[in-house]
């Protein structure tokens, strides 16, 4: 019996992750190189305070 074929899979690579982020760097709603502005920040947490209010 040839004991090296029995067993799990293999590991993968040791510094990968085990899986996407839905807003990771450089995705369409993450692009790289674009950081919001303070007052776009503002705007979107007031909005969403309104939402969660009303």
């Amino acid at each position: 019996m040839d004991y090296g074929k029995t067993g799990g899979p293999q590991k993968g690579g040791k510094n990968t992750p085990r899986h996407k982020e839905h807003n990771a760097k450089g995705t369409d709603k993450n692009p790289f190189g674009k950081n919001a502005t303070k007052a776009e920040l503002l705007e979107r947490m007031k909005a969403a305070a309104a939402k969660k209010k009303a």
